[in-house]
Parts: C-alpha cells; structure tokens; sequence
C-alpha cells in the first residue's frame, strides 16, 4: 500500500516540477536583452546602455563590442529618427536596420553567455572539507588556457642535464 501512495505521489510532483522548471527557464532574467520591434526602440536602447554600464548583467564584454554595440544602436536611432518608424524605411535603409540590430544581438548574446557565473565545489588536496568556487564561464575559459599554455611552455623546454 506504501509503494502504490508514493508511487502516486512522485507521478503528481513531476509535472508540477517540469512545469516550474520551464517557468523558471522562460523567465526574462536569464535571457539576454535583445532588439524587439513591438517594444519601443528608445526604451529597448535605454535599457540595453543601462545593462552594458551595470558592470553585472554583461561583465564580459570587450571595450571594443561595447562601442560596437553603441554604434550600431545609435545608427538604428538615427535611421528610425530620420524616417518617423520602420514602415517608412526604405529598402536599403531596412537592411542597414537588419545588419545592426543581428550584429547588437550577437554580441549581446555572447556577452551574456560569456557572464554566466558557474559555481562548483572542489576539494583543496589534502583536505575534506569542501569550498564553493564560482567563476564566469569567460574567466573558466581563460584559467583553462592559460594552465594549457603553461604546460605546453613546460613542456617545450629542453630539460638540461646537470654534469
């Protein structure tokens, strides 16, 4: 009788668990700001300066993408301004718009993978006791090659016999 109620049970809770796992996985937080036409531009552009300059939400971002990045949106501005809206753009005009607001995307979503802080727990050598280490996946990637470089270079000196 026990196993048939827990079997019951544990049938009810994993819809209920899929069900928040999507919610949570849906939710805005975790997706990276990105250009939308049913929003209006200047707010979209606002909050995407406002993100970039937070230090948090796109940490990783080279100085170089943030110009790109501010560029981009303030030829869209300009195209958007000059025209009254995107119905009035011509042609040319809509895929300039096109080409920046995929370039201002991509970036923003790299930069937003690359900011993604992990955490693990490690063990130090010659200890049991466990500490928490949590990184950006940008800065895993770096400590990774630079390991990989330092044991390449060890590995590539001449070892010297000592007569």
């Amino acid at each position: 009788m026990r196993k048939l109620v827990l079997v019951s049970i544990m049938l009810l809770v994993i819809p209920v668990a899929h069900g928040a796992m999507s919610a949570a996985a849906g939710s805005s937080a975790d997706k990276p700001q990105r250009l939308n036409v049913s929003v209006p531009f200047e707010q979209q552009r606002e909050q995407i300066l406002t993100q970039m300059g937070d230090g948090e939400t796109y940490s990783e971002i080279s100085q170089q993408d943030r110009q790109d990045v501010r560029d981009a949106l303030n030829r869209i501005g300009d195209s958007l301004l000059r025209t009254g809206g995107v119905d009035q753009l011509s042609a040319s005009d809509k895929v300039k718009v096109f080409n920046d607001q995929e370039l201002v995307n991509t970036i923003l979503t790299r930069a937003h993978e690359d900011s993604r802080q992990v955490c693990t727990r490690e063990k130090k050598v010659g200890s049991h006791r466990a500490t928490t280490q949590c990184y950006t996946v940008a800065e895993r990637r770096r400590m990774r090659e630079d390991s990989q470089n330092e044991m390449s270079k060890t590995f590539r000196q001449p070892i010297l016999e000592s007569r």
